[in-house]
């Protein structure tokens, strides 16, 4: 009966289809750009990784939904590169054995772990707090950065955040658990097809976007990493929209902010 409802509905067409082209576009735009490197007298096809070595201090990274899939890859990875990094999630027992399915392939893999509901902006709060008291702990520089948005889900229903905001996630190109949420038929079929139509990723292979994008030097600021080895390809015509980027932020911040002072005001109360 949900695989039913679930199907019928116009969220799962309208992802089904949009997921699904966005991802031929994409790997359109990568093979049409794999013909003209030959040609273009660009240094930008692909940019070089920048090495960590240089840097004074050891740079910390945070990582949301890094408990499993392709957040814990991407902990393991940048960990491997040279970052201190934060694993944020849920459940502190996840992110704990991911830490420690880490370390046994990397013993040097400097890493800790905080709780955070990132759909509650209160949990957030208390993250932002935790991690400022741990910074002024440690020795490294109180700053972060690097920040990689990972978590998220697919949920089968309309629902809210606790503070009242639509939770809303992007699928991506690459097999994790954000499906999990999804009918276990529908999901195990979805993942087939694409695995049919070469457009699933595991998390190993998903990772290296992230990676590139990461190292990247700063002239490369506003790139879209997409098919790893450093190559960019061109976004949607909405990223290039200024006005919507400004309006995104100032929404954004506002609510935020608004929420942030009622949590105050009730807390203080």
């Amino acid at each position: 009966m949900d695989e039913l409802r679930f199907v019928w509905s116009v969220e799962f067409w309208r992802m089904g289809l949009y997921w699904t082209l966005s991802l031929l576009y994409s790997y359109f735009g990568l093979l049409i750009k794999n013909f003209e490197w030959p040609s273009s007298s660009s240094s930008c096809s692909a940019y070089v990784r920048r090495s960590l070595e240089s840097m004074p201090t050891k740079p910390v990274c945070v990582i949301t939904g890094a408990s499993s899939g392709l957040g814990a890859e991407t902990a393991s990875a940048l960990a491997r590169e040279g970052y201190y990094v934060i694993l944020a999630g849920r459940s502190l027992d996840s992110l704990s054995k991911t830490i420690q399915e880490i370390k046994k392939k990397n013993e040097d893999a400097q890493l800790t772990a905080f709780e955070v509901d990132m759909s509650s902006i209160l949990s957030i709060m208390k993250f932002a707090n935790s991690l400022q008291k741990w910074f002024m702990d440690s020795t490294l520089h109180p700053s972060i950065q690097l920040l990689v948005n990972n978590a998220g889900i697919l949920a089968t229903l309309h629902r809210s955040t606790v503070d009242g905001y639509d939770e809303a996630a992007d699928p991506g190109v690459v097999e994790t658990n954000i499906m999990r949420e999804v009918p276990p038929r529908l999901s195990r079929l979805a993942f087939t097809v694409l695995r049919f139509l070469c457009l699933l990723k595991s998390p190993k292979d998903g990772v290296e976007s992230i990676i590139d994008a990461a190292l990247a030097p700063p002239e490369a600021s506003g790139e879209y990493f997409f098919g790893g080895k450093g190559r960019t390809i061109k976004s949607s015509l909405l990223s290039f929209d200024v006005g919507l980027a400004e309006a995104l932020w100032v929404g954004s911040t506002k609510l935020f902010r608004e929420t942030q002072l009622k949590l105050q005001v009730s807390m203080d109360a």
